[in-house]
């Protein structure tokens, strides 16, 4: 058979319908062969796209909106790859939406663009490794900007990401080669994973990570946090609900080798600009936003030991309306130019 009738010959799926399917889901076998074939193309076991049937139940969505995708990461522990369900960023737009408090997201802010060559292996469709170079343009970073309504006012917040922590490989932790998805949209999907980053900021309880940017990373890089360039953080126990409310927080000891180094920078810098601004009560509020778990009862730590020896500390800490938050750094402020102006373009 030459090469011609092969890439004519009809794909066919044999992912048989479980009974569960028609009896739990109420689908037909039509809707079935709807989300085998189109839904869910690449899924290779029917309990992937049962996994998908589930969340969409649980989470009252549509499934034939593909809410969620089905992801292939590699286990270490078991030698293989294991088919995960991730949400979408239009499912995680959705989330932060029913929470009634998201209060908009602005345009993307691109980095400079940088050009470079990958040159390695990666899997083609039959999970047989091939030699690949490929050059690829792409932005540096984005920096995407959430919206949310806190105490009555519209707070922002944003997070970057850069493209070469964020790309998905295409053969894994063992390949440097992108997918053919960041090839072909390389501003495309890092827009997605800004959003999903800004938006998991602005909504930590509610926002996870999106599959766009689970895709090509390992089940052992969610275990040991260092998913998305060691930005996420594997809470081992939750610090309990101390807002900002109060002024009296209870020192405690932290083993900072439990703390991301990420973390300790971020924490370093929002204690320096807080210091140079006196802005405690804006800085206490900042912390209980964007921390969670023991990161939280590191940042507000670390908030007590220089608060309790700057004399404007407690002026400002009892007072019910903060001072607005630190000082923004000269890269901030750069990023809130560049929103302006796309603003005024739009």
């Amino acid at each position: 058979m030459n090469q011609n009738n092969r890439n004519t010959l009809p794909k066919t799926r044999d992912l048989p319908m479980p009974a569960v399917v028609q009896q739990s889901y109420g689908l037909s076998e039509q809707s079935w062969k709807v989300l085998t074939e189109v839904t869910f193309p690449t899924a290779k076991t029917p309990e992937a796209i049962l996994m998908a049937l589930d969340y969409c139940k649980a989470r009252k969505l549509d499934i034939f909106k593909k809410p969620v995708h089905i992801v292939p990461m590699w286990s270490a522990a078991l030698g293989r790859n294991v088919e995960t369900v991730w949400p979408s960023i239009m499912e995680i737009q959705t989330t932060a939406s029913r929470t009634g408090v998201w209060a908009g997201m602005d345009r993307p802010v691109w980095g400079p663009d940088i050009t470079k060559t990958f040159t390695g292996r990666y899997k083609d469709d039959n999970e047989q490794w091939q030699e690949s170079s490929v050059t690829v343009t792409f932005p540096e970073w984005v920096a995407v900007t959430v919206y949310r309504i806190v105490g009555g006012k519209r707070c922002a917040f944003t997070e970057e990401v850069y493209w070469l922590e964020a790309y998905s490989t295409a053969g894994g932790k063992n390949s440097q080669v992108p997918t053919a998805i960041w090839i072909k949209r390389p501003k495309g999907q890092l827009a997605k994973c800004g959003k999903a980053a800004s938006l998991r900021a602005a909504f930590p309880e509610e926002c996870g990570y999106a599959a766009e940017e689970m895709d090509g990373k390992t089940l052992d890089d969610i275990q040991d946090g260092t998913v998305i360039d060691g930005e996420a953080t594997v809470w081992d126990s939750d610090a309990g609900d101390r807002f900002a409310d109060s002024p009296e927080h209870i020192p405690q000891v932290i083993d900072v080798s439990q703390i991301h180094p990420k973390v300790q920078k971020a924490v370093a810098e929002l204690v320096r600009r807080t210091t140079a601004a006196g802005a405690w009560k804006a800085a206490y509020d900042y912390a209980n936003q964007k921390f969670k778990g023991i990161d939280l009862t590191f940042a507000l730590a670390e908030l007590d030991k220089v608060s309790e020896v700057d004399p404007r500390a407690t002026s400002a800490l009892g007072k019910t309306d903060s001072a607005g938050m630190p000082p923004l750094s000269a890269k901030d402020m750069a990023m809130n130019q560049a929103r302006q102006t796309l603003g005024h373009a739009a």
